[in-house]
């Protein structure tokens, strides 16, 4: 029986829906605004994270789209040989999360399927879809082998479920995940046509996440030093704007450390200024390994020889222990003269915190205290007599050194 107009016009709504959800998923937070990630992270599941939202929202549209009662997106995993689920919707089990943690399907128990993600559409073929479950079995037009490696992993995700359909996501001519679609036991089984049209959604919902890719990679440039990797002026900003309203709306503690590379200058006079960036690199190292040390520390570059640290939440006392480790490693490094560190602190007797501009004048004062001093030491606002401190006193004061153009926006009175 041919498609009446009735339900091409429902599928071309469809269509449009699931294409404005994913255009309002695309992901909204700068990369170098979130928070320090763990060295020790998987970078796979790391980068999955980053299509979460877009996930969901394509999952949602598809079941929607499909009359399905639950769905799922996931991503091939080639280094662990898996399929990470994304976001799982509608009609759930209870031990299916709506964003799982860790929910996974190894792929290297089904060699076929394997060869499958790797090979097929090297060549140039064109993604297919299966319908498995109640009914007859549709397969996708990539040979039984594969199908059957398909019906496997289906079987396994099923959980009680009925027909299902799944669709390879194939971005850049290689295979990135998988559309799931179930429906219930007993509920109208797929058909071929169904199978199509679950085909079309997945070509859509992977330009979806390659325009999401897109995005990503332009906001991760607009937010990193691309010397060091840090996070630059702009995304401290950012954060330290979002941690002073979180301090004053819960009374996070927040702490700013601003530090001063000792030496670079003399570095670069007497060995040229790609040696000078060799140590500019190795101290954000030290800076970076710090800031893993604090959970969700932010290690930024202000500009030239200035970077900064950003702490929501640690203890005062825990950020300077680590900013004194800091310094004694900086100190270690073989170009260069160590480091001058400031540290200002919520948590700190140094007065009412309600703005960026202040925690950073108090940061900065400490810095420039530190310097001044030669201290091998970070100095710290506040810990010298309390209002009466030498450094909050000095972050009152008009500005001791002509502001560096990349520091403006913080010393604005």
């Amino acid at each position: 029986m041919g498609r009446t107009a009735e339900d091409a016009d429902g599928r071309l709504d469809a269509v449009v829906v699931l294409s404005q959800a994913m255009a309002a998923a695309q992901t909204s937070a700068p990369v170098a605004a979130r928070p320090h990630p763990d060295p020790a992270e998987d970078p796979e599941a790391a980068a999955a994270r980053s299509h979460r939202d877009i996930a969901h929202a394509a999952a949602e549209g598809a079941r929607a789209a499909t009359g399905g009662a639950f769905a799922a997106v996931s991503v091939w995993e080639p280094a662990g040989g898996r399929l990470r689920v994304l976001a799982n919707v509608g009609e759930r089990t209870p031990e299916e999360a709506e964003f799982p943690a860790d929910e996974s399907y190894p792929v290297h128990d089904f060699p076929q399927l394997a060869e499958l993600l790797h090979e097929w559409w090297a060549g140039g073929g064109r993604p297919r879809a299966w319908v498995v479950g109640d009914g007859p079995e549709v397969a996708g037009g990539a040979g039984d082998r594969a199908a059957h490696s398909y019906r496997q992993v289906a079987a396994r995700r099923r959980r009680g479920r009925g027909s299902c359909v799944i669709a390879p996501i194939v971005l850049r001519g290689r295979a990135w995940g998988e559309l799931y679609v179930a429906r219930p036991a007993g509920a109208p089984a797929f058909t071929r046509a169904d199978a199509d049209f679950a085909a079309v959604l997945a070509a859509l919902i992977a330009s979806g996440i390659a325009q999401n890719e897109q995005l990503e990679e332009v906001r991760r440039l607009a937010y990193t030093d691309p010397l060091t990797g840090l996070a630059n002026r702009r995304a401290v900003e950012t954060r330290l704007d979002e941690a002073i309203a979180l301090h004053r709306d819960l009374g996070t503690v927040v702490s700013l450390v601003v530090c001063d590379i000792n030496g670079l200058k003399g570095v670069n006079d007497a060995q040229g200024h790609e040696a000078g960036d060799r140590l500019l690199e190795r101290f954000a190292a030290v800076l970076s390994a710090g800031a893993a040390a604090l959970s969700g520390a932010l290690a930024g570059r202000l500009g030239g020889d200035e970077f900064c640290m950003l702490a929501v939440g640690p203890a005062a006392d825990e950020v300077v222990h680590a900013v004194g480790e800091l310094c004694r490693s900086a100190a270690a490094l073989e170009l260069g003269e160590g480091v001058a560190c400031g540290i200002a602190s919520t948590g700190d007797p140094v007065g009412a915190v309600r703005s960026a501009h202040r925690l950073f004048r108090l940061a900065d004062a400490a810095q420039y205290r530190a310097k001044a001093l030669r201290s091998g030491e970070p100095v710290v606002a506040g810990r010298e007599g309390g209002p009466d401190d030498p450094t909050v006193r000095l972050a009152a004061t008009p500005d001791p050194l002509p502001p560096a153009p990349e520091r403006r926006r913080f010393r604005r009175s």
